[in-house]
């Protein structure tokens, strides 16, 4: 064989077994690996969470309720009025006041009022929540007597009365308290409002516990009048000024002045500053602890 055709011969015999190499490897040759995309995954929802209970930011105790109601207040006050009659008193530092009395008790004078109205107890935090919607009082509770009031808290307070009863509420006059206090026409001149032993008849600093307590819950004076000693000192209607000797008739107090007057002691007091005649002042926008009122009314 020349060269040439033994070149041939070995290309023909080489030829199947190179296909079939090349078959193999093609057969053999890894698939490139299909990547399925990921379906969108939805975000999971935040759990619901229940909003959490309103909380009431002022502490009752167990005597408050959650609610009041106004008209029933109103009527209670109507009907806790208390006549008080007309006449004529000696007013000031007298006799049965003894060594308690202070200076600007004095001088003594002849005062003569006309008749007029006053609540039986001092206002509760019941009707002053019920007609301001708050209450700013230390202790809580319906039945106890409103405090941390000042004078013109109380302004606010009985415009607002008076807008939703169409009548004529108001504090009362110094005089008009100190007559009330000593009793009235009724009076047995005690040295505290209804007894001369203040325990009977007043909540102060040897017996309250340095708090104030429910209205009503000691004896009442000779008008059946609660607390007039004792429990929340209350405002009067007039500035602060000196007694005269002379007579007067219904008196309303210095035109003008710089504090207004309060009166009866209150739960954290003394004995001394319980009496009937005892009297005390400040700025008609200071409100303390044991600040509140009692209402008048000249006619029912």
């Amino acid at each position: 064989m020349t060269p040439k055709h033994i070149i041939l011969f070995l290309f023909l015999m080489l030829c199947p077994i190179g296909m079939a190499a090349q078959s193999t490897i093609t057969r053999n040759k890894p698939k490139p690996a299909v990547t399925k995309p990921k379906p969108a995954t939805k975000p999971k929802a935040k759990p619901k969470t229940k909003p959490a209970p309103r909380r009431n930011s002022t502490h009752h105790s167990s005597s408050t309720s959650s609610t009041v109601n106004l008209s029933a207040e109103l009527n209670k006050l109507i009907n806790n009025m208390v006549y008080v009659s007309g006449g004529t008193f000696t007013m000031g530092g007298t006799s049965e006041q003894g060594s308690d009395a202070e200076s600007d008790e004095k001088p003594t004078h002849s005062v003569t009022l006309s008749s007029y109205y006053i609540c039986k107890y001092e206002v509760t935090q019941a009707l002053w929540r019920a007609v301001m919607g708050s209450n700013p009082s230390n202790f809580k509770g319906d039945n106890l007597p409103v405090e941390c009031v000042s004078w013109n808290d109380c302004q606010t307070f009985i415009n607002r009365l008076n807008s939703y009863t169409g009548r004529n509420f108001r504090l009362p006059t110094e005089a008009e308290w100190e007559f009330a206090a000593r009793g009235g026409n009724y009076s047995r001149h005690y040295k505290y409002s209804g007894s001369n032993y203040i325990g009977d008849v007043a909540w102060y600093d040897d017996n309250s516990g340095n708090r104030t307590h429910p209205v009503g819950t000691k004896q009442p004076n000779e008008l059946g009048l609660y607390d007039m000693s004792g429990n929340a000192y209350e405002w009067c209607s007039d500035w602060y000024g000196s007694y005269s000797s002379y007579s007067q008739s219904d008196p309303t107090g210095p035109n003008s002045g710089s504090n207004r007057v309060f009166r009866g002691g209150g739960g954290i007091n003394l004995a001394r500053r319980c009496r009937s005649s005892y009297r005390c002042n400040n700025a008609p926008g200071y409100g303390n602890g044991d600040l509140g009122l009692r209402l008048v009314l000249s006619q029912l």
